[in-house]
C-alpha cells in the first residue's frame, strides 16, 4: 500500500469515528472546523487519485449521481409483517399463546421498543462493507436503494469493532425527525411546492428519489432492530447492544422484562412519555428475547409468532371552537372546518379540523365556543369525536350553513340522496385553485414545482382558469411573480413539459371527474385507449365495465358532455398532451420472435407473488385449457437474459431468455411483468410465453382470471380490463388490438 494510499484509508477511518460520534452518539469529540479539514484533505487526495475511491468512503455518502430506476433485490430471509394488538387483554392473549407453545417450565422474558413510524431497510454487508440496501417491497423482494441509503448519516458505511462477520443482514427503519420534517415543510412552502403530509410520508418519498443528492439533503435517520449473521444466536437484547457495538443507531429506550405485568406498566408510562420525542412512534414491538423459542415458536406466512405490534389508543384533548367557516374543493363540495384554540396532540400542533358535512355539524351539535374533544385518526389526521356539553355557557353560537357558495357566491345545491351541498359555479375560483393543485398532484401529473403558493398566485393574477393554461405559461410570465426567480421558472416550465408524457390514466385522474379516482382512471384508459373513445362514451357502455356502476358512469357522460370540458381536452391536445394510449403502431419496432419458438403458444397467469417460495413455483394446466395450448406456467424464473421489449396496452413487457430450469423447462421466450395490477393486496401479472412444453403438468381449476385462445388471437379478461393480442407467426411478432367483449367467464377456457 503506497503512502498517498494509506494516509487515504486513516483518514476514512477518522472521519467515519468521528461521524458515529456526532450522528448516532450525539456525543462528538472534534469541532466542526476540525471535521472539515479531515473531509478536506480527503477529498483532495480522492480528487488527485480517483482511482482509490471507495463507494464507503465519507465523501461518497452525501449523494452521488443520479440513477435511471430501482432494481429489485430479494431477500435473503422474507420480512415479514407484525401481528397487532390494540390492548391490553389482546396482548395477554398473545402471551398466552406464547406459553402454550413453548415447555411449561419455559422462562419468557420480553423486549419492548418504541415501534418506529417510519420505512423498513433491510441492509447487507460482506466483510464488514455495506454492499445492499433495499425496501421491504413485498415482503420478498424490494427496491435496491443502497445509492440514497449511502446518504443516511447514521448508516455506517464500514462495521465498527474489527473482525466482523463474513455477511451480515441488519434491519431497520428509517425515519425523518420531527424538526426536520418541520423544516423540510418550511421550505417547500416558500418554494411553493406541495408540502408534505407526515415524516412517514416524506421519508417514503425521499428513499425513492432518483437522485441521491436530493435525499441527502432529507436529513434521514435510522435505528435498526435485527441482524442475522454467521456465529451462535444471541437473545434479541444481545443483539441490540452487538448493533451498537458495530456502530448502528438503537432506538435507545428498549427494555427487558420478566414479567407481563412490568411489561404492561412500562407500554402505561410510554403512552405519552413518547411525543417528547423528536420522533414519530405509534406503539411498542414486544418480541421473545431467547432465539431458541423464538425458533421454536417460529412463523405463519405474515407474522412472527414470537413478536407483536401493541397500538397505542389515539390521544384525545380538550379545546375550542373559535369559528367555524367554509373550504370549497375542486368538485364544489361544501367542507364545513373548524378552527380551533391551538392543543399539542399526538406530537404536533392541531388548529383546524374538519367537520365533513351539514349533517355531521348538526350530529355532534357543534357551535363556535364549544369546548370538544379531538383526536387524530391513525394518529395523523385531526378529528372532532364530541362536545363538553357541560362546558356550554350560553354564550355558544350554532353554525348557519350557507345556501350559496361563499367563495363565488353561486347557488349552492345539495343533490337528492347526497350528503354534500356544492357549489353550482364551475369557474368559482376556489374549485379553479383545487383543480390545479389535484392536476399537479403525485398520483396525477406530477408537476412537483408547481405547488399551492405558485397557484394561488397564478389565479390571483388571472393567468389561469383551467389546467390547460398551464402548458401556455412563459418563463417571462412565471419570473415576474413573487419569489420567483428565472431559474426556478425553467423549472416549472420544464417540469410542465415533462409532465405532457404522463400516461392516459394519470391524465384521466387528474381532470378531477367526480367519483374518477386513480383506479378508474387506469380502467378508462384500457377500455377506450384514448381521452376522445372515453369522451363518446355512453353510459349503458361505462356501466357494463367491471368495477363501474351507474353512479360513476353518469359523473363521466355528465363531465364530458360540457362544453367547457371539450374546449379544455382541445388546449391539451394543441399543447402536446397524450391523450391516447401507447399502442404498437404499424411503423413502431416490433420485438422479432425466433422462427423456430413460434406456434408454441402459452400463457403465464400471475400469482400471489408473496406466497411464491420458489421462483419455479407452480406449473399447472387449466382447466378446459387442453387443444393448442402447450402450458401454462405460475412465477418466474431466475437468471432470465434480456434481449427486447414489447409495448401491449401501454404496458412494456420484458421479453426474456429463460435458462434451463427445474421441472423440464427448455429454453423459451417468456413476456412477464406486463398487465400489473393489485388484487386483494396481492400482485398479479399475466404474460405470454412461447417455447417447448414441460416435462410434466398439473391438471388444475381456475377461478381467477379467464384467458382463451382464438385462432391466433389471445382473450383475456381480468376483471378489469378487456383486449385482445395477437399472436402473428408469419411476421414473428405480437401486437395488439382494439378491446373486445367478455367471451369467457369465472374459469379458463379454450373456445
Amino acid at each position: 500500500m503506497s503512502k498517498v494510499h494509506k494516509e487515504m484509508e486513516e483518514l476514512r477511518e477518522q472521519l467515519r469515528y468521528h461521524n458515529w460520534r456526532y450522528y448516532v452518539l450525539a456525543d462528538p469529540e472534534t469541532t466542526d472546523f476540525e471535521y472539515d479539514q479531515l473531509f478536506t484533505r480527503l477529498k483532495a487526495l480522492e480528487q488527485e487519485h480517483p482511482e482509490l475511491v471507495t463507494p464507503d468512503s465519507p465523501t461518497q455518502v452525501v449523494g452521488g449521481a443520479p440513477i435511471e430506476g430501482f432494481v429489485q433485490a430479494r431477500h435473503a430471509t422474507p420480512m415479514l409483517s407484525l401481528d397487532n394488538s390494540y390492548n391490553v387483554a389482546e396482548l395477554r392473549e398473545f402471551d398466552e399463546r406464547v406459553r402454550k407453545n413453548l415447555a411449561s417450565d419455559a422462562m419468557v422474558q420480553y423486549v419492548a421498543e418504541l415501534k418506529i413510524d417510519g420505512v423498513s431497510l433491510s441492509l447487507l454487508y460482506r466483510d464488514g462493507v455495506l454492499v445492499q440496501a433495499a425496501t421491504r417491497g413485498n415482503g420478498v423482494t424490494g427496491d435496491d436503494i443502497t445509492a440514497n441509503a449511502r446518504t443516511i448519516r447514521s448508516l455506517p458505511q464500514r462495521l465498527l469493532g474489527g473482525n466482523p462477520p463474513v455477511e451480515v443482514e441488519v434491519r431497520g427503519e428509517v425515519f425523518m425527525a420531527r424538526t426536520e420534517f418541520e423544516r423540510i415543510n418550511k421550505l417547500r412552502d416558500e418554494s411553493g411546492l406541495n408540502l408534505f403530509a407526515n415524516p412517514r410520508n416524506a421519508t417514503a418519498g425521499s428513499l425513492k428519489l432518483l437522485d441521491p443528492a436530493e435525499t441527502a439533503k432529507r436529513g434521514l435517520d435510522l435505528f435498526v432492530y435485527w441482524v442475522r449473521a454467521d456465529g451462535a444466536q444471541r437473545a434479541h437484547a444481545e443483539n441490540l447492544e452487538q448493533l451498537r457495538y458495530w456502530g448502528f443507531k438503537v432506538e435507545p429506550h428498549f427494555a427487558v422484562f420478566d414479567t407481563m405485568d412490568a411489561l404492561i406498566k412500562h407500554l402505561d408510562e410510554w403512552q405519552n412519555k413518547r411525543n417528547e420525542l423528536d420522533y414519530e412512534t405509534d406503539g411498542m414491538v414486544i418480541k421473545v428475547n431467547d432465539p431458541a423459542q423464538q425458533q421454536a415458536l417460529g412463523a405463519t406466512s405474515h407474522h412472527p409468532r414470537y413478536a407483536i405490534a401493541f397500538k397505542y389508543p389515539p390521544e384525545q384533548k380538550p379545546t375550542k371552537v373559535k369559528d367555524i367557516y367554509i373550504q370549497v374543493g375542486r368538485t364544489g363540495k361544501l367542507t364545513p372546518v373548524a378552527e380551533l384554540e391551538p392543543v399539542f396532540l399526538s406530537g404536533t400542533t392541531v388548529t383546524h379540523a374538519t367537520l365533513h358535512n351539514r349533517d355531521e355539524i348538526e350530529r355532534k351539535d357543534v357551535r363556535v365556543g364549544d369546548t370538544v374533544i379531538v383526536q387524530k385518526a391513525g394518529e395523523i389526521i385531526p378529528q372532532i369525536i364530541g362536545v363538553v356539553k357541560e362546558k356550554r355557557t350560553g354564550n355558544e353560537s350554532p353554525f348557519n350553513f350557507p345556501e350559496q357558495c361563499p367563495v363565488c357566491g353561486a347557488p349552492a345545491e345539495r343533490p337528492e340522496g347526497e350528503v354534500d351541498a356544492r357549489c353550482t359555479a364551475l369557474q368559482c375560483e376556489a374549485q379553479v385553485r383545487e383543480r390545479l393543485r389535484h392536476f399537479a398532484s403525485r398520483q396525477a401529473m406530477d408537476i412537483e414545482t408547481l405547488g399551492p403558493a405558485l397557484i394561488n398566485q397564478l389565479v390571483d393574477n388571472g393567468m389561469l382558469h383551467d389546467v390547460g393554461d398551464l402548458y401556455s405559461l412563459t418563463v417571462e410570465q412565471l419570473a415576474g411573480l413573487d419569489r420567483m426567480g428565472e431559474k426556478s421558472a425553467q423549472n416549472v416550465i420544464d417540469a410542465l413539459e415533462r409532465s405532457k408524457q404522463q400516461t392516459l390514466d394519470r391524465l384521466i385522474f387528474g381532470l378531477g371527474i367526480r367519483h374518477v379516482g386513480r383506479r378508474a382512471g387506469q380502467i378508462l384508459a384500457d377500455n377506450f385507449g384514448s381521452i376522445d373513445a372515453v369522451a363518446q362514451a355512453t353510459e349503458e357502455q361505462l356501466a357494463e365495465i367491471s368495477e363501474f356502476g351507474p353512479v360513476v358512469a353518469r359523473s363521466s357522460v355528465s363531465f364530458f358532455a360540457r362544453s367547457e370540458t371539450r374546449e379544455l381536452i382541445e388546449k391539451l391536445r394543441r399543447a402536446g398532451l397524450r391523450l391516447e394510449q401507447n399502442h404498437l403502431g404499424a411503423g413502431e419496432e416490433r420485438a422479432a420472435l425466433p422462427g423456430a419458438l413460434c406456434g408454441r403458444l402459452g400463457i403465464v397467469r400471475g400469482a400471489r407473488r408473496h406466497r411464491i417460495r420458489d421462483p419455479v413455483h407452480g406449473i399447472s394446466r387449466a382447466q378446459g385449457v387442453q387443444r393448442g395450448l402447450d402450458h401454462t406456467h405460475v412465477g418466474f424464473h431466475p437468471g432470465h437474459k434480456k434481449i427486447g421489449t414489447v409495448h401491449i396496452q401501454n404496458r412494456t413487457c420484458n421479453i426474456l431468455v429463460a435458462k434451463q430450469a427445474e421441472r423440464g423447462l427448455h429454453q423459451g421466450l417468456e413476456i412477464a411483468q406486463g398487465f400489473s395490477h393489485l388484487r386483494h393486496g396481492a400482485a398479479q401479472s399475466l404474460g405470454i410465453l412461447f417455447g417447448h412444453q414441460y416435462g410434466h403438468a398439473q391438471l388444475t381449476a381456475s377461478a381467477h382470471e379467464p384467458y382463451a385462445i382464438v385462432d391466433n388471437f389471445i382473450h383475456t379478461m381480468d376483471g378489469r380490463r378487456k383486449f385482445l393480442l395477437h399472436i402473428d407467426k408469419q411476421k414473428s411478432c405480437i401486437s395488439d388490438c382494439q378491446p373486445t367483449k367478455v367471451i369467457c367467464s369465472r374459469h379458463i377456457s379454450l373456445l
